[in-house]
């Protein structure tokens, strides 16, 4: 058997981004799964169709799922216009439009433009992917290593504090 560990980190808009930190473990039990015909759908964070997910965030609400898509399988889902939606691609290959004759295969990801909905097509290998979906911020960013803020000023600030031991107050 294999494990597989995700660790995403979500961006928190500027009013926010100096709260607590907060950690929430996923637990598998905790994790309600949806099974239909030709896929299976563990919800993570969300909701899809009327199954709420295990995690609800505070500041950011993304929609997160875990889709199992049996081979030569088609599955979709309706999507906000305006969220960031992105997959990665744990097992397997697949395409995303129907007019693709190229697959998309395991460790990659793949970033979509906007649009109402996704659809796949699985391979003869089928497909298990990480489908993350949320509201962009709109607000500009500033990264380094482990830290994100919105401004150069407020980046250097940050591992000002780091160094000094005052960052989480």
């Amino acid at each position: 058997p294999h494990l597989l560990g995700v660790q995403l980190w979500l961006n928190l808009p500027a009013k926010d981004k100096l709260t607590k930190p907060k950690y929430q473990d996923i637990l598998q039990q905790s994790i309600p799964v949806v099974e239909e015909n030709s896929c299976t759908v563990h919800i993570l964070a969300g909701r899809y169709e009327d199954t709420v997910g295990a995690f609800s965030g505070e500041y950011v609400t993304p929609l997160i799922l875990d889709v199992e898509v049996k081979p030569h399988a088609e599955w979709s889902i309706p999507t906000e216009l305006t969220d960031t939606l992105f997959v990665y691609i744990l097992q397997g290959d697949a395409v995303f439009h129907p007019d693709d004759d190229q697959s998309t295969k395991a460790k990659q990801a793949v970033l979509f433009g906007p649009g109402d909905s996704l659809w796949v097509k699985a391979s003869g290998n089928g497909i298990r992917f990480l489908l993350f979906a949320a509201k962009p911020l709109q607000e500009p960013i500033a990264w380094g290593g482990p830290i994100v803020m919105n401004t150069k000023q407020e980046l250097d600030q940050a591992f000002r504090d780091l160094d000094n031991n005052t960052f989480i107050k």
